[in-house]
């Protein structure tokens, strides 16, 4: 496909890069480290438009709903005050960058960077008409924050290169991707997003 140009009214979102969803961590996305560097040159391409780079993150009490203690289907992660909950070190975040925390309530559980919070407010008051997402798991979070996108009315490039799936049932990530992309995203290679040239007097 033809390049994406990058201008503004665009935003990126970067979904749940923390240590917890990393291999190693309590919910590990397997070889979701391997994002990293891609998503890092998609803030850097961002970054020299000055243009919105949003990152969520998972911020849960010890008691939240979706853990196994309390019925949830996952293991504790990204508890509030915990190393899992952090952000990895290794993700170039801007100091400006927007941090919205999701699912920080112990009754409330939310996949999307979208619920819950104020979100897409923010990206309106911005003037922001198009998001390009990112990060894990693709089959979770990825998926339904770019489900939510759409449904906001925001035109929603995803780049599957800076994402990776959970898989807890083979094919899961391939599933979510053609989801995705049913409902109206656009994947795109990080090749083909590129800076809009500056005009010459």
């Amino acid at each position: 496909m033809s390049a994406i140009h990058l201008e503004p009214g665009d935003a990126l979102l970067i979904i749940d890069l923390q240590y917890d969803f990393l291999p190693g961590g309590a919910l590990g996305v397997a070889n979701g480290h391997e994002v990293i560097a891609p998503i890092n040159h998609l803030i850097e391409l961002f970054q020299a438009q000055g243009l919105p780079i949003v990152a969520s993150r998972d911020w849960h009490p010890q008691d939240h709903c979706s853990f196994s203690a309390q019925g949830g289907p996952w293991p504790p992660h990204c508890q509030v005050g915990t190393p899992g909950a952090e952000f990895a070190a290794e993700l170039a975040l801007p100091d400006d960058a927007i941090v919205v925390s999701k699912a920080d309530t112990a009754a409330v559980d939310a996949y999307s960077a979208f619920g819950g919070t104020d979100l897409a407010a923010q990206l309106r008051a911005r003037e922001i008409v198009r998001v390009t997402v990112c990060g894990l798991a693709t089959d979770y979070c990825v998926l339904n924050t770019v489900t939510d996108a759409l449904e906001e009315g925001f035109d929603t490039l995803i780049v599957p290169e800076a994402m990776r799936a959970v898989d807890v049932n083979p094919g899961d990530g391939t599933r979510a991707m053609d989801r995705m992309v049913a409902r109206g995203a656009v994947p795109v290679r990080l090749g083909e997003i590129g800076m809009t040239a500056l005009s010459v007097a």
